[in-house]
């Protein structure tokens, strides 16, 4: 049994591995430092313990999941995509409401967010759904069972209302659309089609995701209310400067002016406290998680591997690009967590168990070549 396990581990994607878990030690001391002035006796660092908590028990998980054929997740694909459904609908009928939205679980102690492991759910059932239609995927018409397989749960998270774990399933979708070779001028056409859509689309939208359109367009309009989140975060990245203001010292997170300051806007106070050298940094250690997702995509044994890991690609870079674009501005602000970094057992979880996903792929030893079809690109 030991010698089966150093065995296995030797195939183990040590980079992506190191890089790992250097963010969630990164996100651990940022957690520590944004929460600490906040609350005050024994329980100061109890976000921190029960973050630490989970990424020991994800990480128990996550070596089991890397032991078994990863394989057998398409035959379990059906059942879990109507677990799924039954577990966003269970939301909307008994769950908890916060800050607007009914998002939560309430299990214990313990509130756990299901839109967030839909997302994991979702990347194995679509990798399952378009692995066994690859064959006929070869035209727009053809691909319209699998926008309707997407549509189902994507219209169930707008409803709670959760805009931006629901764009993660645009972003899986993407992803997938673009490896099985989806044709450009459908992009094209889908993309006009958005965007004379737009109005409607707009109109659908609920008054408070419009102000964080408007903010983002002029953070200035509200400076009390809807902008108050992007102007603090902006203060806090900026006057962090080259080499920043140093761990436990950053005025907007630890004064209390950031709000989120543990959670969404985790990577502000990365920027306050660690400058432009450590947020850079920490671009790099993500940059070096997407190429080896990417790799692995590439070298996988067969098309469903390949379609797994690029759906998990899909939804960290997803991640990764609208929580730091928010924070910057760059982006109107979603609510969507920094991976590894921002506290949230949920989310936690969901990332830590589809990297050891992501390791599960690249374990084999030899790889064959891919499969995936040529004739719709």
């Amino acid at each position: 049994m030991r010698h089966s396990f150093k065995k296995y581990f030797r195939n183990v994607d040590k980079v992506l591995f190191l890089s790992v878990m250097l963010l969630i030690a990164i996100g651990l001391v940022l957690i520590a430092s944004a929460t600490h002035a906040n609350i005050p006796g024994p329980h100061r660092y109890r976000f921190v313990f029960r973050q630490a908590l989970f990424v020991i028990v994800n990480l128990i998980l996550g070596g089991y999941l890397m032991r078994f054929d990863y394989r057998i997740l398409k035959h379990v694909a059906k059942p879990l995509y109507i677990f799924n459904l039954v577990m966003l609908v269970a939301v909307m009928v008994v769950g908890k409401s916060a800050l607007g939205a009914q998002r939560w679980l309430q299990l214990g102690p313990i509130s756990i967010q299901p839109s967030e492991f839909s997302k994991a759910i979702m990347i194995v059932c679509l990798s399952s759904f378009v692995e066994s239609r690859l064959p006929t995927l070869t035209d727009f018409r053809s691909w319209i069972p699998v926008f309707l397989y997407v549509f189902v749960p994507f219209l169930l998270v707008m409803r709670q209302p959760d805009l931006g774990t629901s764009l993660v399933f645009m972003a899986i979708l993407l992803g997938t659309m673009i490896i099985c070779g989806f044709r450009i001028r459908y992009f094209l056409i889908m993309g006009g089609l958005g965007l004379a859509s737009a109005p409607l689309i707009w109109h659908m939208l609920h008054e408070y995701q419009k102000n964080r359109i408007r903010v983002f367009l002029n953070p200035g309009l509200e400076p009390y209310g809807s902008g108050y989140h992007v102007i603090q975060s902006m203060i806090a990245i900026g006057s962090g400067l080259f080499f920043g203001r140093g761990l436990f010292n950053g005025t907007q997170s630890q004064l209390n002016f950031l709000p989120e300051n543990h959670t969404d806007f985790i990577f502000a106070v990365a920027g306050e406290e660690f400058g432009f050298v450590g947020v850079t940094l920490i671009l790099i250690l993500y940059l070096i998680v997407i190429v080896r997702g990417i790799t692995i995509a590439l070298h996988a044994s067969d098309d469903f591997g390949t379609l797994l890991a690029v759906g998990i690609v899909s939804m960290f870079t997803f991640h990764i690009l609208v929580n730091v674009g928010m924070t910057s501005n760059v982006m109107p602000v979603t609510g969507v967590p920094l991976p590894f970094m921002s506290y949230g057992v949920s989310s936690l979880t969901t990332n830590m168990l589809m990297v050891a996903l992501l390791m599960n792929i690249h374990a084999p030893v030899s790889y064959t070549h891919l499969t995936l079809p040529t004739t719709s690109r």
